[in-house]
C-alpha cells in the first residue's frame, strides 16, 4: 500500500476530478470542517492534504500524518499557514500520542484501507492520542457501479480488492473494502458515543464522540 500511495502521490487527486462526484465533494468541503470547528485535529492518513486544507479553514489547529513521504510533499507544497498545520510521518497504528491530547480526529478515504480484523486496532492506536468527547470523523466511498474501481477479488475473510494502473503502467492490487452502515456501527462500538452516519451518493460520513 505505501508503494502504492508512493507512485501515484503525483496523480492522487486526479480522484477529486470526477464530475458526477462534484455535488457531494461540496457537501463535503462544509460538513466535514464544520463537524471539527475550534478544535485541535489530528488527521490520519492525510495524503495529499486535500481535506487539510478544508479542515484547516475552521480547526484551531492540525496535525496532518501520513505513513508515505511523497503524499506528504505534495501536502506541504499547498503553503498552508505554518502556524496553524504541521505535518508529520506517522504509522497509523502507531500515532503520536506525546502530541495529545486531541479534541478531534479525521480520517478520509483510510477507513476502506483496513483489513476488516484491523479496524479496532487503529482505533485504539486513535483513542490513545484523544481526549475524551473529542469529535471522531470518518469519510470514505461508497461502491457505486460505472463510478467505482470494480472488485478485483474477496479473500477468506471478506475483505475486497481492486485492480489500479498507474500512469506509469504498473498495477497495483490494493484492498478496499466498502463496508455498510450496520458493519460500520459495529466495528466502531465500544470506541465512541453518539455516533451519526450520513449517506451521499458516492460517499459515506461517520461521525462519533470518543469515549473516556
Amino acid at each position: 500500500m505505501k508503494a502504492y500511495y508512493a507512485a501515484r502521490a503525483k496523480e492522487y487527486e486526479r480522484i477529486y476530478a470526477k464530475p458526477e462526484r462534484q455535488a457531494d465533494l461540496r457537501k463535503l468541503e462544509v460538513l466535514i470542517p464544520a463537524l471539527l470547528e475550534g478544535r485541535s485535529v489530528l488527521e490520519v492518513a492525510c495524503g495529499t492534504g486535500y481535506w487539510t486544507q478544508h479542515i484547516a479553514r475552521l480547526a484551531s489547529c492540525v496535525l496532518a500524518t501520513d505513513l508515505t513521504a511523497e503524499t506528504l510533499d505534495v501536502a506541504r507544497s499547498k503553503g498552508l499557514p505554518g502556524d496553524k498545520v504541521r505535518f508529520a510521518i506517522a504509522d497509523a497504528f502507531k500515532l503520536p500520542v506525546s502530541e495529545g491530547p486531541f479534541q478531534g480526529a479525521y480520517a478520509g478515504f483510510w477507513w476502506s484501507h483496513l483489513r476488516a480484523s484491523e479496524c479496532r486496532a487503529f482505533l485504539a492506536s486513535l483513542q490513545r492520542c484523544l481526549a475524551p468527547g473529542a469529535v471522531v470523523v470518518l469519510m470514505d466511498n461508497l461502491f457505486v457501479p460505472g463510478s467505482s474501481t470494480p472488485i478485483s477479488r474477496q479473500d477468506n475473510e471478506g475483505n475486497t480488492w481492486q485492480a489500479r494502473r498507474l500512469d506509469d503502467g504498473s498495477t497495483h492490487e490494493v484492498l478496499k473494502n466498502f463496508p455498510d452502515e450496520k458493519r460500520l456501527r459495529e466495528q466502531v462500538a465500544g470506541f465512541g458515543v453518539n455516533a451519526r452516519y450520513t449517506a451521499l451518493e458516492y460517499y459515506w460520513l461517520l461521525s462519533f464522540e470518543a469515549a473516556a
